[in-house]
Parts: C-alpha cells; sequence; structure tokens
C-alpha cells in the first residue's frame, strides 16, 4: 500500500491509498474466506460453496464491499500515523474503478484539528489570590491528625452524637421485613448521616444491651423504588457503646504519624504544605482565570463533533468517579431523576468550553513554535504510569502513535499557558470570600447557559 499526502490546507487533508492489484485480490479472497459460511447455495452444504459460484450466484462484486472495508479499517490509522494527521471526524471517500485483478485507489478528504489565528493572549493582566496561613488553620490541621489516628474505646454510659455503637438491626414495613434491612454487629458512628435521614438521632441516649426501635421515613427520592416514601421502623440491639480517644498531642506522637521528631517541626511543615497547596490552587486559578480572558478576545466556533467526543471522555470519566463510589451511570441518573440526553446537555457547555480553549491554547503554541521534548513527554508517561502503578516501559508499548500524541499535546498546552502565565501582569488580591466565589460561579453558569441557548438558536 501507497500513501500520498495531496495537500494540507485550511484544516483539512486530502489524501490517497493506493493498492496493487494482488492486495485488492487478497482483500476479496480474505472476505470470502470469512463470510462463506453465510451462504446457502443449491447443490452445496451450507457454507461449501466455492467462491466462483457465488460470485455467479450473487454477483462478480459481492465481496467488494466487505474487502474494502477490512483494508480502511487495517490500512487507514497506519497512514494517518505514516502522514502525522489528526483528524477529528470520517473522511469523505472517493474510489477508482473497483474489479478483480485491479489496482484500487480510495481518496480521502479529512477535517483537521484546527488552528486558528489567535491575538492578545500575552501580557494579560490577571488577579491572584494571595496566600496566608493562620495559626488556627495549622492547629486544626493537626487536630483532624489526631481525629484519624484516634481508637475507639468502649464507654459504660449512653452514647451521644460523635459516638460509634455496635448493633444488629432489622427492617419493617407494617409486619413485613424488607430486603436490605438487616444487620450483623454493624458499626455506625452517629451524627456521621451514613443513614437515612432520622435514623441516627434516636440511637442518642441508646446504652449497651438495649434495644431500641427507630421509625423512619424513607426519602421520596430514595433510590430503591419500592421503599422511597414508606414508613419503616428498625428493631435494635445495641451491644456496645464506643467513644474515641484521641491520642496526646506531644513529640511521641508527632514521631509516630510523620517523619518529623517533635511537634513544632510537625506544625512548621504543616503550616509548608498549606501554603504550598494555596499557592498552587491560587496559581490554578489565576491562569485558568488568564485563559478565560483570551477566550473572551478571541471568540471561535468548533466542529460540533469535537465537542460531541468531548462530551463521550467527560460521560467516561464521570462513569469512572462513579465506579469508585460503588455506582454506574444508571443508577446515578434514576437517583437524580434524569436520562443521558439532559446528562449530556447539562455537560455541553463545559464540553464546548474545554474544547474551545484547547484549540486556542495549541493554535498559540504553533504561532510561539512551542514543543513538547522527548524528554517532556518521557516524564508526563511516567507521572501516568505512577497513578496505575505501572511500569513505564510497559505502558509505552500498549499505546500507540496517536496516543503517544496526545501525551506530546498536553505538554504543549501547560507549556503554552506556563509561557502565557510568566508574561502576565500579576496583581496579587486579597482572596474573595467563600460567598462571594459561590456568586461568581452561579453567575459563570448562568451566562454559560445563556451562551449555550444562543448557540442552539442559530443552529
Amino acid at each position: 500500500m501507497k500513501t500520498t499526502l495531496i495537500s494540507n490546507e485550511n484544516n483539512e487533508a486530502k489524501l490517497t491509498l493506493e493498492f496493487e492489484a494482488a492486495e485488492f485480490d487478497k482483500a476479496v479472497d480474505d472476505a470470502f474466506k470469512k463470510e462463506r459460511k453465510n451462504f446457502s447455495i443449491p447443490g452445496f452444504r451450507k457454507g461449501k460453496a466455492p467462491r466462483q459460484i457465488i460470485e455467479a450466484h450473487y454477483g462478480e462484486g459481492i465481496f467488494f464491499q466487505d474487502a474494502i472495508d477490512q483494508l480502511f479499517r487495517d490500512e487507514y490509522p497506519k497512514a494517518l500515523d505514516e502522514l502525522d494527521l489528526e483528524v477529528i471526524d470520517s473522511p469523505k471517500v472517493d474510489f477508482s474503478e473497483i474489479g478483480h485483478h485491479k489496482p484500487l485507489t480510495m481518496t480521502m478528504e479529512v477535517p483537521l484539528y484546527p488552528v486558528v489565528e489567535v491575538k492578545d493572549y500575552f501580557g494579560l493582566d490577571v488577579d491572584q489570590d494571595k496566600v496566608e496561613v493562620k495559626d488556627e488553620e495549622v492547629d486544626q490541621q493537626i487536630e483532624n491528625l489526631r481525629k484519624r489516628n484516634a481508637r475507639l474505646v468502649s464507654v459504660d454510659r449512653a452514647a451521644v452524637e460523635g459516638d460509634t455503637v455496635l448493633l444488629d438491626f432489622a427492617g419493617f414495613i407494617g409486619d413485613d421485613q424488607f430486603d436490605g434491612g438487616t444487620a450483623k454487629d454493624q458499626e455506625l458512628k452517629l451524627g456521621s448521616h451514613m443513614f437515612i435521614p432520622g435514623f441516627e438521632e434516636q440511637l442518642v441516649g441508646a446504652t449497651a444491651d438495649s434495644k431500641v426501635d427507630v421509625n423512619v421515613t424513607f426519602p421520596e427520592d430514595y433510590s430503591v423504588e419500592e421503599l422511597a416514601g414508606k414508613e419503616a421502623v428498625f428493631h435494635c440491639d445495641i451491644h456496645e457503646v464506643k467513644e474515641e480517644q484521641l491520642p496526646e498531642l506531644n513529640d511521641e506522637f508527632a514521631q509516630d504519624v510523620s517523619e518529623y521528631d517533635t511537634v513544632d517541626e510537625l506544625k512548621e511543615n504543616t503550616r509548608k504544605d498549606l501554603e504550598e497547596t494555596r499557592k498552587k490552587n491560587a496559581e490554578n486559578d489565576a491562569k485558568n482565570s488568564m485563559v478565560n480572558q483570551m477566550m473572551e478576545k478571541n471568540p471561535i466556533d468548533v466542529p460540533a463533533v469535537m465537542i460531541e467526543d468531548e462530551l463521550d471522555n467527560m460521560v467516561r470519566e464521570f462513569e469512572q468517579q462513579l465506579s469508585y463510589q460503588g455506582m454506574n451511570m444508571d443508577m446515578y441518573l434514576k437517583y437524580v431523576h434524569s436520562d443521558m440526553a439532559n446528562f449530556r446537555e447539562n455537560m455541553k457547555p463545559s464540553a464546548e468550553h474545554r474544547v474551545k480553549s484547547r484549540v486556542l491554547l495549541r493554535s498559540i503554541a504553533a504561532q510561539e513554535g512551542i514543543e513538547a521534548s522527548e524528554d517532556e513527554v518521557n516524564k508526563e508517561l511516567e507521572n501516568v504510569a505512577k497513578q496505575y502503578q505501572m511500569d513505564v516501559e510497559d505502558m509505552k508499548k500498549m499505546l500507540n502513535k496517536s496516543t503517544l500524541r496526545l501525551f506530546g499535546q498536553d505538554v504543549v498546552v501547560q507549556k503554552t499557558v506556563d509561557a502565557m502565565f510568566e508574561k502576565a501582569n500579576i496583581t496579587e488580591v486579597e482572596p474573595k470570600k467563600p460567598e462571594e466565589k459561590a456568586e461568581e460561579a452561579k453567575a459563570e453558569d448562568s451566562k454559560a447557559e445563556d451562551d449555550a441557548e444562543k448557540n442552539s438558536d442559530a443552529e
């Protein structure tokens, strides 16, 4: 097979795949061997008729389409890799005259990842939050560390919120016990809100070896439809009441839970960690604001297929997050009373923003000659391999050229953002209060919805 790039301009490429007559004839023969089992010809057992008989019965070109499809599936991805083309949609294909013992030429026009002209992306005015870590915030982190290392100790008193009770329970609706409402030796922290509303509160005051009837009403939107909105009673046997005992805050504790020898060292490094995290978050927020500014100065349209592809990616990401919580997409959609069409529609503004920002950043990279070195790509691969606890060389063997290109593009996008940030005019400002951030986020969501509606009307 011979690959030829005819043209590459205006975000579209034209290329040809040329197959010799022998290559096409072999593909036709392979198609016959694969499909012959499906043909019944009088005088032959099913699947046993010779190729010439089948072609005489159904027409000379009966296997041509299957042969062409297989050649395309096998060779088209190789051609894109060879020509280093990044396509965003299926190609338009024309064929030369097709026949036995004849060469085959596929002529294709393919849409490429768009490159656009971008202006006013250096020297932007950007606000960045000042970073301050207060003593009480450090103390709270240390207190959280103590809680994570607390131990549960049995106590001979009535349970209070924050205690953990060990219990058996059985749930009934009327006189009928329902499935999934029974447990033995269940540990439940009161105030954790792990059970349905009203359950844990009724165990406050319970003592070991006591019996408590807990009366609840399942929420109307409860995930188990048979229980939603129903009144139920749980007969509970309390075996034990436990309270958290925090370790004493001393140098021994610091040595047990960290690499530091003293509480003072532990606090000092806790402060440093908080400062580094907040600085990184403040910088990332400022970079996002900068990119949004650049996008407002450079409004663009992107092909709808790119937004749909990004939506597919976002759905896969969300499904993976759900799997970590023991859920799947069907369960989630049922719980929120929605469907996949509405879910995708709600995520569409975010998908469009992702696509547009990436197109613009990659276009800036092209204008500025920003590229990813082999060492930078390898470092990115190492980071991903570490996340999945894989050997980087083993991971490389699993990736094709197109996938490896994606890692390089991620590096290029990040380098472009960093280059813009280096040349931005950064002003440190006092961080906004949580309620101010919430109002801003609400306004941005409203603007995104308005933009999406305008785009929908325009279509």
